[in-house]
């Protein structure tokens, strides 16, 4: 019943009524695994053919280079889902990594029977393949996002540009982002200490002011 309460939340079943779920899973063929901390669920090179969804824990996905140097594309935590762009694309092979970052419980399911009706006539495929559409266009503004900062020149610059969209949806100068030193470092291609740096230079001159994850912009 758990899971049920966490696949609500997902945008994948937006619309449809908690206890329709249950049967549609049924449908969909899904399937639960369990992972621990560290494992990879997908790694590159892999043909994806399912989407998960996470229902405890949470995973990366990120871009690792031949060293083994990561880029965090990613956070996802409970009713995220992952996989569905490379899923609906047929890629033969994933450029990417999807690990996860605690010991997490994993469903998974056929992105072919997301979108295609079903033998048995079920009502709800109009619904998912509307939330999936939805789904699939909020990650490309997220990914035009993560680009308008990455094409920033400076620390400084890819810092500010992220904490300005932060404070943005929040609606508020003061916020909290979803990643510690490490994971801002990841997802911005920085190396930590000038993160760390730059943070603390900023927060000696007046522009901002934060403890651990929360952070408040201040007007100059």
């Amino acid at each position: 019943m758990k899971d049920i309460e966490i696949l609500t939340k997902s945008v994948l079943f937006s619309g449809i009524k908690t206890d329709d779920i249950s049967s549609m899973l049924s449908c969909l063929a899904a399937r639960s695994c369990e992972f621990d901390k560290e494992r990879y669920i997908y790694s590159p090179g892999d043909s994806v053919r399912s989407v998960g969804i996470v229902l405890a824990g949470g995973v990366y996905v990120v871009n690792e280079d031949f060293w083994g140097n990561r880029s965090i594309v990613s956070k996802l935590g409970p009713s995220d889902m992952f996989g569905e762009s490379f899923s609906c694309a047929e890629e033969e092979e994933l450029p990417i990594s999807v690990i996860t970052s605690e010991k997490s419980r994993i469903l998974f399911i056929d992105y072919r029977r997301i979108i295609t009706t079903c033998s048995s006539g079920c009502m709800f495929h109009t619904a998912l393949i509307r939330n999936m559409v939805h789904i699939l266009a909020e990650k490309n503004i997220l990914l035009m996002q993560k680009i308008e900062h990455m094409t920033k020149r400076t620390t400084r610059e890819k810092v500010l540009s992220f904490l300005s969209e932060q404070a943005t949806k929040a609606g508020c100068a003061k916020f909290e982002i979803g990643f510690n030193r490490q994971e801002l470092a990841d997802f911005l291609a920085v190396d930590r200490s000038a993160l760390s740096s730059e943070l603390g230079r900023m927060r000696d001159e007046g522009i901002l002011r934060f403890n651990k994850n929360r952070f408040e912009l201040l007007k100059t």
